[in-house]
């Protein structure tokens, strides 16, 4: 599963005092590898293409991530990591020993804890897959595969540079390399029938894969696919397709834990899982965004988006291109952008917990979402309803302070 980058807008102070947190919260660690061999059309991520895999200049990239790790050491001292995400771009250009060198060089400057999860994105190319098994002895603990489909056309369709067989010989190599692993899908695809779907989830979970991660295409900005629309499912067909695939993974064992992700007991991804409980995390790499919270602020960063300007800024005169202080009238609605996302929710005092706010600054807008039957009425946890998960941009707009 693609680790999430969150960038928001600003809100208007509404003069609730600077948020801040009593104890450090638990932290993640990102670390971005913007190289990709290809652009995919709907792809709006930082990443850069480099047909020639050879060229990506993997010694220097990996110079300028120590040197902004180094730099933000003062920020997160003495704190324990629980995770780590390598995402892109498609990190599995990076050769084994860059992604060891890459590892021991986090290993050596943070404290990870023992069994940290480990997460690597990987594209299914044949090339890639043959790295598996050294990545897992790199200390990569899992891979997240991008699939996206098991159709040829709609590979094609997507600009995706894999087939259907290097996906399932993907899939067949990280199961044999790692505990756990994830296949990312999507769906509502140019052309795609509810058959097609229904396919493409009958071999994703003949894998009996640990986590599934399944998300609906979407047209954005500043993308091909934005510029020249396909032709996609209109919107009962994609409300279909969702309903399928949660029929599809809970008959098969998958809990249905996040918005987009799917997972047995023990599997769901633990680095996602601290963003959505608006936990801290530190980002690395071009673009990178991170969000730090301090005992009288909480901080959000952003990094050079190029790549060579941010190898030559980490390496100089700092890689934070940009780093705001969140205002408290900004948190209700970050909190809940994350929280909401969870199909169980989180458990109320944890509003408190990470944002130094007291729920009663919330108490308004807690009460008019139950009373719409868009949250659960139970006073001890926030969680959307069926009616609030599926409005659910509505449910979170009610936190958001003009």
């Amino acid at each position: 599963m693609t680790a999430i980058q969150l960038e928001r807008p600003l809100v208007a102070a509404l003069g609730r005092g600077k948020p801040g947190v009593s104890s450090p919260l638990p932290l993640s660690v990102y670390v971005h590898l913007p190289w990709c061999l290809r652009k995919c059309p709907y792809c709006d991520f930082n990443s850069h293409e480099s047909r020639d895999r050879g060229a990506v200049p993997e010694a220097r990239y990996i110079d300028a991530l120590q040197a902004d790790l180094e730099a933000a050491l003062p920020a997160i001292w003495g704190r324990s990591v629980q995770t780590v995400f390598i995402g892109g771009g498609t990190p599995s250009l990076f050769s084994p020993e860059a992604i060891d060198r890459l590892l021991a060089m986090l290993r050596a400057r943070l404290a990870l804890v023992p069994g940290a999860e480990v997460t690597m994105e990987a594209n299914p190319g044949t090339f890639e897959a043959e790295r598996f098994r050294a990545y897992a002895q790199a200390g990569v603990t899992r891979l997240s595969i991008g699939v996206q489909s098991f159709s040829d056309d709609a590979l094609k369709a997507l600009g995706r540079v894999h087939d259907s067989a290097q996906a399932r010989h993907a899939i067949e190599t990280a199961a044999e390399a790692f505990e756990t692993f994830n296949i990312d899908l999507m769906y509502a695809l140019p052309g795609q029938t509810l058959d097609g779907l229904r396919e493409d989830l009958r071999q994703a979970l003949a894998f009996e894969p640990p986590h599934l991660s399944c998300y609906h295409l979407t047209l954005e900005p500043n993308t091909l696919f934005a510029r020249h629309p396909p032709q996609l499912p209109d919107d009962d067909l994609a409300a279909d397709m969702q309903a399928l695939v949660d029929d599809e993974t809970g008959a098969a064992g998958l809990h249905h834990y996040e918005i987009s992700a799917y997972a047995r007991d023990g599997h769901a991804c633990r680095h996602n899982l601290n963003y959505w409980q608006f936990g801290d995390y530190l980002g690395l790499g071009a673009g990178a965004h991170g969000k730090l919270s301090f005992h009288d602020r909480i901080v959000r960063e952003a990094r050079f988006r190029h790549p060579r300007s941010y190898m030559d800024a980490a390496t100089g005169a700092g890689a934070i291109e940009l780093s705001r202080t969140l205002d408290a009238s900004e948190l209700p609605f970050e909190f809940m952008l994350n929280a909401l996302r969870l199909h169980d929710g989180v458990p109320a005092a944890l509003f408190d917990e990470r944002t130094g706010l007291s729920r009663a600054t919330i108490a308004g807008e807690l009460a008019l979402a139950t009373e719409r039957g868009l949250l659960d009425p139970d006073p001890l946890r926030i969680r959307a309803t069926p009616l609030g998960l599926r409005f659910l941009n509505d449910l979170q707009a009610m936190f958001l302070k003009a």
